[in-house]
């Protein structure tokens, strides 16, 4: 797929931040804002064997979409 870069962005007013550090402020700040829930721990599940699992199908749609895919991003 073709690329077509636009104008860089100026440093005022740039929706992304420019530095790490203005980034880990911005990250330090929003921090206090987000609740922490503790979940109870998993219940362990057995590993179900390759040979027991059958009839996967996947959306024409789907795959059509993953082969057109890069390998390797771009």
């Amino acid at each position: 797929m073709p690329q077509h870069p636009g104008p860089a962005l100026p440093a005022t007013g740039a929706i992304e931040p420019e530095y790490l550090e203005e980034l880990r402020g911005d990250g330090a700040r929003m921090a206090p804002h987000w609740a922490v829930t503790v979940s109870p721990p998993a219940r362990h599940v057995s590993p179900v064997a390759a040979s027991c699992i059958r009839g996967i199908s996947v959306p024409a749609a789907s795959a059509d979409l993953l082969a057109g895919m890069s390998d390797y991003g771009d």
